[in-house]
């Protein structure tokens, strides 16, 4: 099994396509594995070297002992990179991976050719904050189960479930295997997330993608994103949360037009 050892953890990848051409690397978002970037893989590639992994207490990547906050998150992506002898690379990620690629490109930034930063946030209101904490208490007492189809009602518009009724219970067995420990600790460093401050010092193109009925992490917040990171640029998908699955070929799309901007 592919691992990349750092801070005591075992850090699961990925790698495929074209060694020597341009990398992406892709980012899970909370409650997900590096599996949910499956159909993004197969449309790039032929034309790029793919890393994907999971994130810490994700997938097969183990569970930390102590708490970190999203500049480990930010530090592990560049560990994996050196490891795997990665100069510059583009990253992608959506939810908890799109707020990584913020602190990528706030602390990291020589490192990447670009950013991509899907249906995330880069703090959370004070009422936010307390939904955190709060599913913090629910999980840790009673496991993912009572939390289970709230989140696939966030993830996806209802005609989404209501169609894909197959693929939407695979992503919610998805959900409920992930490590317990590991995602209280991801939850905590989401409520304790705020890289306002920093957003104007990202200077390398980024592309931010929302999602239409996104009420976790709205276009709206999404926008003012937009209007501190300079050298970026904005596009809304009709989807909920996870859009790189309800409309991935519109997200493929999209990526393969930002790539062919900034790797040429």
């Amino acid at each position: 099994m592919p691992v990349v050892k750092k801070d005591g953890i075992d850090f699961y990848y990925e790698e495929e396509g074209e060694k020597h051409a341009p990398t992406v690397i892709f980012s899970n978002s909370l409650g997900a594995n590096l599996r949910m970037w499956d159909r993004q893989v197969e449309a790039l590639k032929h034309k790029f070297h793919i890393i994907r992994y999971d994130q810490r207490g994700h997938g097969r990547t183990t569970v930390p002992t102590t708490s970190f906050d999203f500049d480990d998150l930010a530090n592990d992506v560049v560990h994996l990179m050196d490891e795997l002898e990665v100069n510059q690379a583009n990253f992608v990620g959506l939810s908890m991976g799109g707020m990584t690629a913020l602190g990528l490109g706030i602390m990291h930034a020589r490192r990447f050719l670009s950013l991509t930063a899907s249906n995330c946030v880069a703090t959370f209101s004070e009422d936010a904050r307390q939904v955190w904490r709060d599913r913090v208490k629910t999980v840790a007492s009673e496991g993912l189960a009572p939390i289970l189809n709230a989140t696939i009602e966030r993830w996806f518009t209802k005609d989404f479930i209501d169609k894909n009724k197959a693929e939407v219970g695979g992503i919610r067995d998805m959900v409920g295997a992930t490590e317990i420990s590991g995602y209280i600790a991801c939850c905590a460093a989401l409520e304790r997330l705020n890289y306002v401050p920093n957003l104007s010092s990202i200077d390398i193109p980024t592309l931010l993608i929302a999602g239409r009925y996104d009420v976790g992490t709205p276009p709206v917040e999404m926008r003012k994103m937009k209007e501190l990171i300079v050298d970026s640029r904005y596009e809304e998908l009709p989807t909920a949360h996870v859009s790189n699955i309800e409309a991935y070929q519109d997200y493929n799309e999209l990526l393969l037009k930002f790539f062919d901007c900034v790797n040429t």
